[in-house]
């Protein structure tokens, strides 16, 4: 039977002649990339009308072309945003399915659009342009998620709870303090990703495929247009570098890795053994067999998909730790994992932040824990030191002593009689007792970045100042 295959059909109208045979179907499934960068549709838009803008600047193109060019991709961006835009996966890419559509709709113009750029330079400004966007976003969602977190810690300054090392009572702190915490983790995040945003902040645009191009470009034009604070310095470094993702990526990590942290206390606090909150029905499920559950799904949901995010992150370093200069088509992996990651760091940013807002503290309960424990044996010790002039590890000596006779009675410090401590350190006066209380250990801790309520109300000012 004859073969019938035109032209058009039998090899890559977009490759031009190079090649006379067209890829088997196993080939188009590895090597398209079109059902992921599609997303970056804006960003290659966005850089091909500032690239067109330049061309005719330079008069490397006309103006009508130039014209004809920028308005048509406006109608290729409403059709993508529209849901009418025809995908082709033979097209391979965002940019070649971008390019053909253009030309579609304003013929010969279209194909003066790639002139002075490769695919290399323009990929690597889309996905700069979608990662500094990214960037811009998690701030956002990070400033809702710290806002929550400083409307508990503002309702809950002076509520005691009790602080942990090992997860086993410690010392007491205030609610507002442990909030503050997380305030101040989240606080890092931003600096990360605004310092990484400022880093990545230089456009590709220009590089062409590794080289440089022969055209007369102004490099400095095109990155101011796209809002860049310069050109790349170095072509082979523009299409070569992906580090501005793993920064992006890096900074994702560390931000989750606190976000876990956090779902995982919400998880601990919101069981039948401590009681410390109870979670909103809207981040809770119940149980299909056990009517009385109450379960912090949502958290639990946010403290697995953590893993994913660090999962991207690995995977980047490593399709991109044996590539030698400049591109190779390993890097076309490089989007998924970061898109994935993105998608899930705002959507556990914008269920903690939820989480957070809706939760109540149940102050009582967590007053009772945070006299467990014999939570204030550091308080008896410092009073020894200071009222008594007691070398610290004597005073820690004489406290543990005095902590093994309650254990044997039953009780706490300050539910033994002056005569018990006495019995231990003939020095110790009824004074002992105004330290013993678990507010009295709060408020006295006052020292720079200590729990004492004022302390916390510090803070709590000093950021809703910031954030505003």
């Amino acid at each position: 039977m004859a073969d019938d295959k035109s032209p058009e059909k039998s090899s890559n109208a977009m490759w031009g002649g190079r090649f006379a045979a067209g890829p088997d179907a196993i080939m188009e499934a590895i090597n398209a990339s079109i059902g992921f960068d599609r997303r970056l549709a804006k960003q290659d838009i966005e850089g091909s009308r500032a690239h067109a803008a330049m061309l005719a600047a330079q008069g490397i193109i006309t103006d009508s072309d130039a014209t004809a060019i920028r308005e048509g991709l406006l109608t290729v961006l409403s059709e993508i945003e529209g849901g009418t835009f025809p995908w082709r996966v033979e097209l391979e890419d965002i940019h070649m399915n971008v390019e053909a559509r253009l030309k579609e709709i304003v013929g010969e113009p279209a194909g003066r659009l790639h002139t002075g750029r490769s695919r290399n330079d323009q990929v690597a400004v889309d996905f700069r342009l979608w990662v500094r966007d990214q960037c811009d976003a998690v701030d956002g969602a990070l400033v809702a998620l710290m806002t929550s977190l400083i409307g508990q810690a503002e309702d809950g300054a002076d509520w005691v709870m009790p602080g942990f090392t090992h997860l086993q009572v410690a010392q007491p702190v205030t609610w507002g303090h442990h909030m503050m915490a997380y305030v101040e983790m989240f606080a890092r995040d931003r600096a990360r990703f605004a310092d990484a945003r400022k880093r990545m902040n230089e456009s590709p645009l220009g590089a062409a495929a590794l080289a440089g191009t022969s055209f007369p470009l102004d490099r400095h034009a095109t990155a101011t247009a796209l809002g860049f604070d310069r050109p790349m310095a170095n072509s082979l470094d523009a299409v070569a570098a992906r580090d501005f993702a793993l920064e992006f990526l890096g900074a994702a990590s560390i931000c989750a890795m606190h976000l876990s942290r956090l779902a995982e206390e919400l998880v601990i606090w919101s069981s039948a053994q401590f009681r410390f909150v109870t979670m909103s029905d809207r981040w809770s499920t119940g149980s299909s067999i056990m009517p009385q559950k109450r379960n912090p799904d949502a958290a639990e949901l946010l403290r697995s998909k953590i893993g994913r995010i660090f999962g991207a992150n690995v995977a980047l370093m490593t399709v991109m730790k044996g590539l030698p200069l400049t591109y190779s088509k390993d890097m076309q992996e490089d989007k998924e994992p970061t898109f994935d990651a993105a998608d899930h760091l705002m959507l556990g940013l914008a269920a903690m932040a939820g989480m957070i807002a809706d939760m109540k503290a149940r102050p009582n309960d967590l007053r009772v824990a945070a006299a467990m424990g014999f939570s204030t044996a550091t308080d008896l010790a410092d009073w020894l030191v200071r009222e008594l002039g007691l070398p610290f590890r004597d005073a820690h000596h004489i406290t543990g002593s005095l902590v093994a006779m309650a254990e044997t009675k039953g009780c706490d410090l300050p539910e033994l009689s002056l005569a018990d401590m006495q019995s231990v350190h003939a020095g110790i006066t009824n004074a002992v007792f105004d330290v013993l209380g678990v507010d009295n250990s709060v408020r006295s801790r006052t020292s720079y970045g200590g729990t004492a309520p004022e302390n916390v109300r510090a803070q709590i000012a000093r950021w809703k100042k910031d954030l505003s």
